[in-house]
């Protein structure tokens, strides 16, 4: 059968549009890293934003090319406070971020950063394969949001004023907590709370909207506060704060992936935890170094003054967060298990 003039015509036409879709079906997928931490390499900079180009380079590199990265660095892709909302939409491919964040769209979040719950980075890392690991993941993953790497950090003190070291210290300061479990218990000790991502507390203490701040050893550095502060507590001995700060991925975009890239993702962010924790505990001495060779008085807490906080801790978030819901007080036990 001969084709007419205008069916040849017609099929040339259609060709064109045929060719992008069979180049594409070949094509690597790439996806977008987003945190508020500021950029650096591979080699050099903040270990969050330096997890985040390793997580990208071994991935890449064991799915032969076919998933790549963008890493944006310092939330300069989208504000922090977003980030989690847009996971949950599909709308932002992966995010390193700090879970307490995300308290208020998601309760059960708030127990990433409670008070005097986790002690140590060995008890935070037990969490994933313990019951309140599988509990608190299946319920992010059930709002679309899917855990690839789990994170934890300790937190230290920048002080514009005297060292924070128990409650009495914080009565009538003006104070950065990192979550709203932290601001209750700062609140209860008579402190005067303020929220804020920590990637603005610099301006903060700058403009004097604050005396204190509370955040990871790792922000504690990178965002240069020792410029501001007088007196740091460090997390090197011991500490309240110990921040869940996973690598997550929008539950959309890892559903549609082939299960062997599924299984890279996962297996390279789980490979990687060793990394960060030995990274984190090297910033817990670090900041206190960094510190001292500005002047600041550099102090540490005793178990003692942890025993203080904990009882204040107990009294008002934990109270509060295990009274929302039959849920949050489950989670609660669950995570007092892990010893």
């Amino acid at each position: 059968m001969q084709l007419t003039r205008r069916q040849a015509l017609a099929g040339a036409l259609a060709l064109p549009a045929l060719l992008p879709f069979t180049r594409s079906a070949h094509a690597a997928t790439t996806l977008k890293i987003s945190h508020q931490f500021p950029g650096g390499t591979a080699e050099q900079g903040d270990f969050r934003d330096r997890f985040c180009r390793l997580f990208a380079a071994e991935v890449e590199k064991r799915a032969n090319g076919a998933l790549k990265f963008d890493v944006y660095a310092n939330a300069s892709l989208m504000k922090t406070n977003a980030q989690f909302s847009a996971l949950r939409r599909g709308a932002l491919d992966m995010s390193l971020y700090p879970i307490a964040y995300a308290g208020g769209e998601l309760h059960a979040c708030n127990l990433g950063l409670m008070p005097c719950l986790v002690t140590s980075y060995e008890q935070g890392a037990a969490w994933k394969a313990a019951e309140i690991g599988k509990a608190l993941s299946g319920i992010v993953e059930s709002k679309g949001v899917q855990f690839i790497s789990w994170i934890w950090q300790a937190g230290g003190v920048a002080s514009r004023r005297t060292p924070v070291l128990s409650p009495a210290d914080v009565k009538g300061v003006k104070i950065r907590g990192g979550s709203r479990e932290m601001d209750l218990m700062f609140a209860a000790a008579g402190g005067q709370v303020s929220t804020m991502p920590s990637n603005e507390i610099y301006i903060g203490m700058q403009t004097s909207s604050l005396d204190a701040a509370v955040t990871s050893s790792t922000s504690l550095i990178s965002f240069r506060l020792e410029e501001l502060a007088k007196s740091l507590t460090a997390a090197r001995k011991g500490s309240f704060w110990f921040m869940l700060e996973p690598l997550l991925m929008s539950k959309a975009i890892f559903d549609r992936l082939p299960p062997d890239q599924k299984a890279v993702l996962l297996d390279v962010g789980a490979e990687m935890e060793v990394w960060a924790m030995a990274q984190a505990k090297k910033d817990d001495e670090a900041v206190a170094a960094i510190y001292a060779a500005k002047g600041v008085q550099v102090s540490d807490f005793t178990a003692a003054n942890l025993a203080e906080w904990r009882q204040v801790a107990e009294a008002s978030a934990w109270k509060d967060y295990a009274a929302r819901s039959s849920e949050a007080a489950d989670l609660l036990k669950l995570a007092q298990k892990v010893a």
